[in-house]
């Protein structure tokens, strides 16, 4: 056994049933030409054979020993990859509604503990003759960043390419190096595994380079900026909104692809980058929307931006992310207006990770985040003003068509998390030339979701006039 990393426990230890704490993802896939009727069960059974070796990763579930009872983790040896991997079909008239419904619902119901953390449905039945895979992986094991990295690891830039592994199955091309070994199961006492388990957390918070003084300093470098500099954000400084109460297990799920260079081309001639002009999009959206529920604050909207410390070819599981607070500003009209404030508050947020190491930028995010993270330990009923008021992430994803067994990936959606206090998360990511957004919500507490989606079009749009 092994105990698990500081920066994944907490997502063992916040999880309800109001608040599962997996991300998943939807795919849609466009069957080879010539596909037979039954080419999807084909692929289902195909999938379902031993692989000759699994995702490390996904061996993993929560250990069951009365020493320090779920905060590890064991390997199972007898998985039943026919429980984890499932074939369902939409009921007609199989439009993408009915598998947003679909996706919806599988993503509000809880992992099983007492098996690997993750599961993979394969779901045929769409009108157009393409099907779709979502996965959910518990973000203990992945987070966004290395989730993608192994679904692209699974496919192949060649359409020709047959009898490829499932994207759950490590992959020989994979080097062992990249994925590191699964952790043994094998010698010690209960006592010894957990004690080589604290000598492995504080080894790798000493590799991450946390210096107590060094971070202090700059926290307190923060708190001065943001009291002089209209452009930095500080945690509650967000107003409060209907999006920021607690939750129920239900979700709402609505997805849209935008084109890439449409997006960027906006951002540059507003003299910002992608993420600036996707921020000042959802901003925009956002605004349009509380405004039609008749909840739009007077003070700025507050998003919770991660960003990704992993190393270009760092494929391992985990998490490693910091964190920005970026200015949605959607107190104004102005979509100019409206970016120049999202794109200073980015500006300042990224000066303030210069010259840290990852686990002083760690420390430094969990200024904004450590607040959500241990309400749900002391129960508490209500949120007044919230550390920030949405999650917003971009997670890059593979720039060529990708292939799996012959059938075209068109769409790759990130479905992520909704937390207590705050209700809706935007998620995107970037494939083949388009921009995949995913948008998740609690089912009570965020009515009418996808309007949200025509929001984001009208809010580009603006941007463009801009």
């Amino acid at each position: 056994m092994a105990l698990m990393d500081p920066t994944d426990l907490p997502f063992v230890v916040m999880e309800a049933r109001e608040r599962p704490m997996h991300v998943g993802g939807l795919q849609l896939f466009t069957t080879p030409e010539g596909a037979d009727w039954d080419y999807v069960r084909g692929i289902y059974e195909s999938a379902l054979e031993d692989p000759t070796e699994l995702h490390p990763l996904l061996s993993r579930r929560p250990g069951r020993t009365p020493i320090v009872g779920r905060l590890q983790w064991e390997v199972d040896q007898r998985i039943d990859l026919s429980y984890h991997v499932r074939h369902s079909g939409l009921a007609r008239p199989g439009r993408i509604r009915e598998l947003l419904e679909v996706v919806g619902r599988l993503h509000g119901t809880l992992l099983d503990r007492n098996r690997p953390l993750w599961e993979a449905h394969l779901i045929e039945g769409l009108d157009d003759g393409r099907f779709a895979v979502y996965t959910k992986i518990h973000h203990a094991l992945v987070d966004g960043v290395s989730a993608m990295r192994m679904l692209s690891d699974a496919l192949s830039t060649d359409p020709d390419e047959r009898d490829m592994p499932p994207p759950w199955a490590a992959r020989s091309r994979v080097r062992a190096a990249k994925t590191g070994p699964a952790p043994s199961t094998a010698g010690g006492s209960p006592f010894e595994n957990v004690a080589a388990g604290l000598l492995n957390v504080a080894s790798s918070v000493g590799r991450m380079g946390f210096d107590v003084a060094a971070t202090a300093g700059r926290f307190t470098d923060t708190i001065r900026d943001g009291l002089d500099d209209h452009a930095s954000v500080l945690p509650y400084q967000a107003p409060e909104t209907m999006l920021n109460v607690p939750i129920t297990g239900a979700r709402r799920f609505a997805a849209q692809s935008w084109d890439l260079e449409r997006i960027r081309a906006a951002g540059q001639r507003l003299g910002g980058t992608l993420n600036d002009a996707v921020l000042a999009m959802c901003g925009g959206a956002l605004r349009r929307y509380l405004a039609g529920q008749g909840a739009l604050p007077d003070d700025p909207l507050i998003a919770m931006v991660p960003v990704s410390l992993r190393a270009a070819d760092d494929s391992a599981g985990g998490n490693a992310v910091g964190v920005i607070l970026a200015n949605l500003a959607t107190h104004t009209d102005s979509g100019a207006e409206r970016f120049g404030l999202v794109k200073a508050s980015m500006d300042a947020g990224k000066a303030r990770f210069e010259g840290l190491s990852q686990g002083q930028i760690i420390a430094l995010s969990a200024i904004s985040f450590v607040p959500m993270a241990t309400s749900p330990l002391f129960r508490f009923d209500s949120f007044r003003r919230p550390p920030y008021n949405i999650t917003i992430s971009n997670v890059p994803g593979p720039k060529e068509t990708r292939y799996w067994n012959g059938a075209r990936m068109d769409g790759s959606y990130p479905v992520s998390i909704p937390m207590d206090g705050q209700a809706l998360n935007i998620t995107l990511s970037s494939y083949d030339g388009s921009i995949d957004f995913g948008l998740i919500g609690d089912r009570n507490a965020v009515p009418s979701l996808q309007n949200l989606l025509e929001h984001l079009e009208e809010s580009l749009v603006e941007l463009e006039d801009a």
